[in-house]
């Protein structure tokens, strides 16, 4: 490439780094130290393609212990080709580095990153880190997808959590193409909610569990990605990959919770679709002398499970996407 005829606005700069059409580079962002003195440093993978275009980040593991997302990540940077990227792809397949570390949702004192944003450069450290990926990733960006499992002892049907009321969203959720769509208000704090303050579409895709590889998960995942990149005229997709998905939309969702302590017995699995009144499961004791039976208060599909038998009264067990009324 003449490097003469690049024009500054198609050079991409995070960091301090400048990434030309055409190039992809790793680079390391520091964040802060051990008190080993060893440095952590955020890693980023930056795509710049060809040609000018759209500004996709991926965001994986904000919080540490969620790995789906980062195997999603390099599944998709592994399979693309910079000369035939239009835009720029910014990946940040793990956002909290401590955490993932650790196998731990948190950061080192047990703040939530996910609830942190958009953080200050002079606050705590989950503070701290937050600020950065603003302003080094969220900034240079005019989309997101951030990737997302259920939290630990949880399972979750690959869905798209999305402000759906806003169009260009809804329409990247449509073009992602996961088995649900969800319409869901931004949680205060969230990556999310900061991305979206600042005028930016972001899909948040959650699907499996903690600590768990889940290869259903990871391929509709990397498929939903290519679909968005497709919509977004940023990358040809795919042969392998079906240009439309069929999703359900849903505008509410509902967890059911324990009416009791025990052993919890689950008799429907992810994706079912169930009926208001319906068994789906009994709460025991050890020695089987008593047994409470637990119903579907709604009518609905089956997006979320503990997988934790042991419950205690009041603890979420069941997650239905519910039929609209």
């Amino acid at each position: 490439m003449d490097l003469n005829n690049i024009m500054p606005e198609d050079i991409i700069k995070i960091a301090g780094e400048e990434i030309i059409p055409g190039e992809s580079r790793r680079l390391d962002i520091p964040v802060s130290r051990l008190p080993t003195q060893t440095l952590m440093s955020l890693p980023v993978t930056v795509i710049n393609g060809s040609a000018s275009g759209s500004v996709l980040w991926l965001s994986a593991a904000v919080h540490g212990d969620e790995i789906n997302g980062v195997e999603i990540i390099r599944q998709v940077v592994q399979n693309i080709n910079p000369s035939e990227l239009k835009g720029t792809l910014i990946a940040v397949p793990i956002v909290n580095v401590f955490g993932f570390i650790e196998q731990s949702r948190y950061l080192p004192d047990r703040r939530d990153l996910n609830r942190s944003f958009p953080g200050a450069a002079k606050g705590s450290l989950a503070s701290r880190l937050a600020h950065l990926f603003m302003k080094e990733i969220v900034s240079n960006s005019t989309h997101g997808i951030d990737l997302h499992t259920a939290a630990i002892h949880r399972n979750n049907l690959p869905q798209i959590r999305a402000n759906l009321q806003d169009l260009e969203t809804y329409r990247c959720a449509k073009a992602f193409g996961a088995p649900i769509i969800i319409h869901a208000n931004t949680r205060d704090g969230s990556l999310r909610q900061a991305a979206t303050k600042q005028g930016i579409p972001v899909l948040l895709y959650e699907a499996g569990e903690a600590l768990r590889f889940d290869r259903q998960s990871i391929q509709v995942g990397v498929e939903g990605v290519f679909r968005v990149m497709n919509y977004l005229d940023m990358y040809k997709l795919p042969s392998s990959i079906e240009s439309v998905n069929s999703s359900i939309e849903v505008e509410e969702s509902k967890w059911i919770r324990a009416s009791g302590s025990g052993i919890f017995h689950l008799n429907v699995k992810l994706g079912d679709r169930v009926e208001k009144r319906q068994v789906i499961g009994v709460i025991s004791d050890a020695f089987g002398e008593t047994n409470l039976t637990i119903r579907s208060p709604v009518n609905g599909i089956v997006i979320g499970n503990t997988q934790n038998p042991l419950v205690n009264q009041g603890d979420g067990i069941l997650h239905i996407a519910m039929d609209k009324e």
